[in-house]
This record gives C-alpha cells, structure tokens and sequence, in this order.
C-alpha cells in the first residue's frame, strides 16, 4: 500500500511539473507574438509616414 501511495505522489509531482512547463511555454509563444507585432507595427508606420 505504502509502494502505490509513493507513486501516485510521484505522478502527481511529474503531472504538475508538466503543466508547469507546458503553461511558461505558452507564455513565451505569447510574448513572442506580442515582440513580433510590435515590431511589425513600428515598421508599417515607418513605412507609411511621409
């Protein structure tokens, strides 16, 4: 009984662990998004001042 209760803590750590990866991943697509408009943005305006 101890052996499965050792293992479900275990699992449950990793499950965390990969969500917590998964959710910093997310934030770094996000972030890049966000650079690359911003980017975008300033060159378009650039481009279409006088």
């Amino acid at each position: 009984m101890a052996f499965i209760e050792q293992w479900l803590k275990k699992t449950k750590r990793h499950i965390t662990n990969c969500l917590r990866v998964i959710r910093n991943a997310w934030h770094f697509c996000y972030a890049l998004c966000l650079v690359f408009m911003v980017a975008c943005g300033g060159i378009g305006i650039a481009l279409l001042t006088p």
